[in-house]
């Protein structure tokens, strides 16, 4: 990739159920092999167990969990003569927010027994009950962020 232009941005066009960029770009990213349709199936099959579970908005559920999965501040190695320092930075929207739904579907993934709608769907309210795996991983990152902070002088 040449280092003169930045790449763009391309446009997503919202689903067809929920009207939301958001789920599209979910969808999109569960997405394996380029099956779309088994990926849309899975997230509206997790979406119903979601609002029978909860008795709750689906959609209310899925924008809490990822909310609270988004992370505000991340480390990046910075080499500083003969140190590496794991500086804290803080993210942009937009990869806090392909950063909780990588975490939230890696952690779907990684749950064991049962299908991938119902794994989803565990993982969301886990998410939004502020408990789970991937709410652990944002945990663990602002951590490491916070046992950095002397480095945050050290700009990029």
């Amino acid at each position: 990739m040449s280092r003169r232009t930045r790449a763009s941005v391309r446009e997503v066009l919202p689903d067809s159920v929920y009207n939301s960029v958001v789920v599209e770009k979910f969808i999109n990213r569960m997405m394996l092999d380029g099956k779309k349709s088994v990926s849309t199936r899975i997230l509206y099959d997790a979406f119903k167990i979601i609002g029978e579970k909860s008795g709750q908005e689906a959609m209310d559920v899925f924008t809490k969990a990822l909310d609270n999965v988004k992370p505000m501040i991340e480390v990046k190695s910075k080499r500083v003569g003969g140190a590496t320092y794991q500086v804290p930075t803080e993210i942009r929207d937009a990869r806090r927010e392909a950063l909780a739904m990588r975490w939230i579907i890696a952690a779907a993934r990684g749950r064991s027994g049962k299908s991938m709608s119902e794994k989803l769907a565990s993982e969301m309210l886990d998410a939004f009950n502020s408990t789970g795996t991937a709410f652990k991983k944002k945990e663990d990152m602002h951590r490491m962020a916070e046992a950095n902070k002397a480095f945050a002088h050290i700009r990029f």
